[in-house]
């Protein structure tokens, strides 16, 4: 899963970033590293596999991760190359997912670049630029489909398709906010557009509304529900805290402040929700694992995350939930009371199916 990070300057955005991803490397089998300026790999720290792993003693545990991209806060003008918001939009066209982080939080000693707190206003000052950056890409494949169009007749549904997109942005309205046909989200595929992608919205708030939220996290929440967009609600300055503890410490800090998870297990679970993944384990002496899916994948795609091959030999998988292995305590007692069950190519996979996949190429 790749999440992109973006936002105004001076909303906490480097903060979260910072602070999730230098978290997220603590004492990691897969650690932080700079794939390229402002990109960072953090383990999604599923303690299901910690389980799992004293079961089978396994020798190592291999979480699943998350790609985020910290893009420079953008200003008014970015699509048109004011500030340095332009030349990273390009590196956000291939994530999933965006992370708006909004700032939620009065503080006169850090500067907003409008001279006032408005979530709002700043979603909205985003948006645009965003907008006003597909409308350029569509512009430029309308242009080029009308052309080609003269000799390939077969084109027009793109043409209508473009058209129809240009006119909802130049409302003002985002991409996701159509309804399309399975044969315009093919064509869709290759537009790679920003407002196409599902957002989550961060409103970064201060210690002491972390828990009770205040009236700009509900401006906030209303704003993203018109287009069944995400909330969560998080504190830059908490996640800082937080980042450089051990997981014992991380406990008791999140337990004083009155929190049952951190902000990066919050922002990991509302991305999963958003785009409709689930995770199935996996678990033996050599490894445990979780591996990531769409929700209503069927078992042998589930098998093709783990090879090709054993999705293209899938005879079988033996399933069985965590909580049902967990109480056995055991693969073998769990075999013995019968609750390992043999599925097949039509089952859907539920989140925390523990499988054995069999397989014949």
């Amino acid at each position: 899963m790749k999440l992109g990070i973006i936002g105004l300057p001076n909303v906490g955005k480097s903060t979260l970033f910072n602070a999730i991803t230098q978290a997220g490397a603590e004492a990691a089998n897969y650690p932080f590293a700079t794939i390229e300026p402002n990109v960072g790999m953090v383990e999604v720290k599923d303690r299901r596999l910690d389980k799992l792993s004293a079961i089978s003693q396994s020798k190592k545990i291999i979480y699943a991760t998350i790609e985020f991209a910290d893009i420079a806060g953008l200003v008014k003008g970015a699509s048109k190359g004011e500030g340095l918001g332009n030349q990273f939009l390009s590196h956000i066209r291939e994530v999933d997912a965006l992370v708006h982080v909004v700032r939620c939080f009065d503080d006169e000693n850090i500067i907003h670049v409008e001279g006032s707190v408005d979530p709002i206003r700043d979603i909205e000052t985003i948006n645009l630029e965003l907008i006003f950056s597909d409308l350029e890409i569509l512009e430029k494949r309308l242009e080029r489909v009308k052309k080609q169009l003269k000799g390939d007749k077969s084109l027009q549904p793109e043409k209508e398709l473009i058209e129809k997109m240009i006119a909802t942005l130049e409302a003002e309205k985002p991409a996701r906010s159509l309804d399309y046909s399975e044969d315009e989200l093919k064509m869709l595929s290759s537009f790679s557009l920003l407002t196409m992608k599902p957002v989550i919205y961060a409103a970064n708030v201060s210690e002491d509304d972390i828990l009770t939220g205040n009236e700009y996290v509900d401006r906030v929440r209303e704003f993203a529900s018109k287009d069944d967009d995400e909330t969560i609600v998080i504190s830059a300055a908490i996640e800082e805290e937080i980042a450089a503890l051990d997981d014992e410490d991380k406990a008791e800090y999140l337990d004083a402040m009155g929190l049952h998870d951190s902000g990066l297990d919050r922002l990991v679970k509302a991305s999963y929700s958003l785009l409709g993944l689930i995770s199935f384990l996996t678990t033996g002496e050599m490894e445990t694992r979780a591996w990531t899916i769409r929700k209503g994948a069927k078992a042998p795609e589930a098998a093709g995350k783990i090879h090709t091959d054993i999705e293209r030999g899938f005879i079988k998988a033996d399933t069985i939930s965590y909580d049902k292995l967990v109480e056995a305590g055991s693969i073998p007692h769990a075999r013995e009371k019968g609750w390992i069950r043999s599925e097949g190519k039509d089952y859907v996979m539920v989140d925390g199916d523990v499988v054995n996949f069999k397989f014949n190429v």
